[in-house]
């Protein structure tokens, strides 16, 4: 068995179209009529799957998934983020993995956004 890639990232919520909304207007994902999108990888494009302890403080205890999106301008983001009012929760972090930010869905969800 070979495994190609991941099938889908899928949650709850209380207001599916409140959330719908803020996902297009803060990350440009626009949900189609069966509330979901299908996200093509793009070339250079690559998903990580990672383990992280319990009492590893990289991303919210309480929170037992976070989503990562890789996108092509770390900066671009920010000033985008920046003009919809979203505030980054983690100041940009570089490393020789690429470029981070996190941001906060409004259900208190932690995101991370990373430039490779």
């Amino acid at each position: 068995m070979k495994i190609k890639g991941f099938g889908g990232v899928f949650w709850r919520t209380g207001d599916v179209a409140a959330l719908s909304k803020w996902y297009k207007d803060v990350l440009g994902i626009e949900m189609e009529s069966w509330n979901g999108t299908v996200i093509k990888p793009q070339e250079g494009n690559e998903t990580i799957f990672s383990f992280f302890s319990e009492d590893d403080g990289y991303f919210p205890a309480g929170q037992q998934v976070m989503v990562n999106f890789q996108v092509e301008s770390i900066e671009a983001c920010m000033m985008h983020l920046e003009k919809v009012g979203v505030p980054l929760v983690k100041d940009l972090e570089k490393s020789e993995y690429g470029s981070f930010i996190w941001i906060d869905d409004p259900e208190g969800r932690r995101i991370e956004l990373w430039e490779k």
